[in-house]
């Protein structure tokens, strides 16, 4: 039983100590409760008469009825015992006077009776205070409530207390609906921040495998438990790393569908939901029950599996993952897995975590997909522009060094060519262009026009008619994109050469004798296809040692400088240029003009023999480098460079060199990725070969492939040269320093 000296309450609450419960407004109530305490919601006959303004007592005990603010009166001796209320008490509590004293003993009250103990000492100092706890109404529900206590004052003491009661409910629902509508503003600036960070993480393409394994682990750090990304080339596998030149499974494309139970060979018809969401027909996020059996071979079954054992090393105890698609375009690329943070399956997933996984998906896939399309445009114009460019130009009187290397920093495609044509055995063509753009269609149009040129040249050899007809027919063809181009015929007659070019639209060459250059400016014309008119065609008599340099744009273009300055800057390296042959003078092109290209460099060097050419020592920096395509001809082509440099630098053990470059370029044309890079060097105590690619694993010397041919290159290498690797920017450099008189005549390394 409650001590009944305990302070009072204001209680809503039901009784325990009486036996009866008064109902509001009963006709039987007792008027007397077991105190002998008057009831009612009536005058307060024992209180004192307090004149305000000349207001009884009466009219101000009504006027406090009738007010809205509810409000009660407690005798302040037995504070416990509420004497009086008022209307708008009754109404907010659905308890008079009467029911309000019976039941503040329920036990449930003794929040509210603490509250009230510890405002008495306020209260019986003379000063005012206010108390907060939940109250209970009449018809058994709750309410929070703020009570302000005043002491009523006579000349004897304290005798009552005023009590103003404040209905919290609404004020709470409003202060909660703040705090949520904060809470969804900083879910939203999170979802957004999260998608921001993704959008960051995907600007690096290079290796798209990166940026989504960094992507899975912010989602781990922030929204879920665990992540993972799986995409779906040619069938399911993790995103370690991808192939954009694989596209992605495409519907229909079944991950080993169980046999029919007969052992026919079609494969049995199953609704398997991952399968649908690969193949697009689900949009919907997938839940997976990593307990559950599915078919062997499905895509389910390999999802189970696969996230089950990772799952089960990061020990995390879930028991389902939920599966959401990433859709390119036209398919789907794959999917990303996760597991709630919060729960299990998608119940377990918030509505903003719901909306971060599904916008990372359709971010990651719409990249992703982004980048397999400029890979395979990127990889299809390369292929194209490579194919129509002419292999190391080898003709009969003239030294001739052709250069081709694209924009390596922004892995672009142009419509840049080079052609050296034998037309006949004393007459050689030579043609530099270029095509407006960097796509498909500028190296589509490059090759048409490369084709025109061609069958004209060998028709009329004359450069301006060839131009006219060149003309007329590409405005048949309407090749899309415009041209520029010189076209030169060099002639051979009683052992002299006569050089007749003509340009259009395109940068005029430069001719040099004796450190002079001058730029051949004659018979300029519009682009190609805007002619119109004749082509004029201009003559030059070439002295032997007389050197004529073509290039694009790519060579003299810059941002900081106009082109104007870019010529000048060509004249002047020109002027300057020791070397005595045509790959050492592009050399010394590329390596003062050429270091960080903005723009497709195309260059062609020749030069006109003197009766005895050789390389005097210091004139000329010893140094060549080659652009080749990652195809197996550039191994021959790297093998004719080498023979053609060592004669040029009278080096010896020629063949040597010959067998190391064509091992050193044939691994990497196997297991590079990209361009190879080919340099020489006169260290002035043999030759050094580097040979560059873009795969940053090292080479590998083994003792042969069992049960087939090959595998020991670099135990070839090993015989003939000092070597080693090193990383680079690209991937890795393999050098070779090759060893005068290295094997024996007729020796070959492979026979041990």
């Amino acid at each position: 039983m409650v001590n009944t000296q305990e302070p009072p309450i204001l209680p809503s609450l039901p009784d325990e100590r009486s036996h009866t419960r008064p109902e509001q407004g009963s006709a039987d109530r007792s008027d007397e409760l077991s105190d002998g305490r008057p009831d009612g919601l009536v005058a307060i006959p024992d209180a004192p008469a307090v004149p305000v303004l000349g207001v009884d007592a009466e009219v101000l005990a009504n006027a406090l009825s009738a007010t809205l603010v509810p409000m009660a009166l407690l005798d302040a001796n037995e504070p416990h015992l509420v004497v009086w209320v008022n209307a708008a008490f009754e109404a907010l509590t659905g308890y008079d006077a009467a029911g309000a004293r019976a039941r503040q003993w329920d036990a449930r009250a003794q929040e509210a009776r603490d509250e009230l103990f510890g405002a008495r000492t306020e209260l019986d100092a003379g000063r005012s205070t206010a108390v907060s706890f939940t109250l209970h109404r009449h018809d058994g529900t709750t309410f929070p409530c703020r009570v302000y206590l005043s002491p009523m004052s006579a000349a004897d003491g304290v005798t009552h207390w005023v009590a103003v009661m404040q209905d919290l409910t609404d004020q709470i629902s409003h202060d909660r609906e703040q705090e949520e509508m904060v809470e969804a503003e900083r879910r939203e600036k999170r979802s957004l921040g999260l998608i921001m960070q993704v959008s960051d993480l995907m600007m690096d393409v290079n290796d798209p495998a990166t940026p989504l394994s960094e992507i899975a682990a912010l989602l781990r750090r922030t929204v879920v438990g665990w992540a993972q990304f799986y995409v779906n080339d040619h069938g399911l596998r993790t995103a370690d790393s991808l192939d954009e030149a694989r596209p992605p499974s495409g519907k229909g494309r079944r991950h080993g569908a169980p046999r029919r139970p007969d052992g026919g060979d079609e494969p049995m018809p199953r609704a398997d939901e991952m399968q649908r969401l690969l193949d697009g027909d689900a949009d919907r996020p997938v839940e997976l029950d990593l307990a559950t059996e599915h078919p062997p071979g499905s895509a389910s079954h390999w999802i189970v599996r696969e996230a089950g054992r990772r799952l089960e090393d990061a020990a995390t105890g879930a028991r389902s993952v939920v599966v959401y698609p990433v859709p390119g375009r036209r398919r789907v690329i794959g999917v990303l897995v996760v597991v709630p943070r919060y729960g299990a399956g998608l119940d377990g997933l918030e509505p903003s975590t719901r909306t971060v996984l599904e916008l990372t998906a359709r971010r990651v896939g719409l990249v992703l997909d982004n980048a397999r399309l400029y890979d395979r445009e990127h990889r299809l114009a390369e292929t194209l522009q490579r194919a129509m460019l002419p292999q190391q130009a080898e003709v009969r009187g003239l030294d001739v060094w052709t250069y081709y290397a694209p924009n390596s920093e922004n892995a672009q495609v142009g419509g840049d060519w080079y052609d050296v044509l034998q037309i006949s055995p004393d007459v050689v063509g030579v043609v530099i262009g270029d095509v407006v753009g960097h796509d498909v269609e500028a190296a589509a149009a490059m090759g048409q026009l490369r084709s025109v040129v061609r069958s004209y040249a060998y028709d009329l050899t004359r450069p301006g008619p060839v131009l006219q007809r060149v003309d007329q027919l590409v405005a048949g063809l309407g090749i899309p994109r415009a041209a520029a181009l010189v076209l030169s015929t060099l002639t051979r007659s009683d052992g002299r050469w006569r050089l007749e070019y003509s340009r259009a639209g395109h940068l005029p060459a430069l001719h040099a004798r004796g450190g002079v250059v001058q730029q051949l400016l004659g018979s300029g014309g519009p682009l190609i296809g805007f002619g119109g008119q004749d082509r004029a065609t201009d003559a030059l008599d070439l002295e032997p040692g007389d050197v004529l340099v073509y290039y694009t744009d790519g060579l003299v273009e810059r941002r900081d400088r106009s082109l104007r300055d870019g010529l000048a800057s060509l004249t002047r390296v020109v002027e300057g240029v020791t070397a005595r042959d045509s790959a050492g003078i592009g050399e010394e092109l590329l390596s003062r003009l050429a270091d960080h290209p903005e723009d497709d460099v195309a260059v062609v060097v020749v030069r006109v023999p003197e009766p005895e050419d050789h390389v005097a020592p210091g004139r000329s920096p010893r140094r060549r480098r080659w652009s080749l395509p990652a195809e197996p001809a550039s191994v021959g082509r790297a093998r004719h460079a080498v023979v053609r440099t060592c004669q040029a630098w009278e080096m010896p053990d020629a063949a040597n060199a010959e067998l190391v470059v064509s091992e050193l370029v044939a691994n990497a044309v196997m297991h590079g990725f990209g361009h190879v890079s080919l340099q020489l060097y006169d260290t002035g105590d043999g030759l050094r070969i580097e040979v560059e690619d873009g795969n940053p694993a090292p080479p590998v010397t083994t003792d042969g492939h069992p049960g087939r041919v090959g595998g020991f290159g670099m135990r070839i290498v090993e015989r003939l040269a000092d070597w080693g690797w090193r990383q680079s920017s690209r991937g890795k450099v393999v050098w070779a320093k090759v060893r005068p008189g290295a094997l024996p005549p007729g020796r070959d390394p492979a026979d041990d």
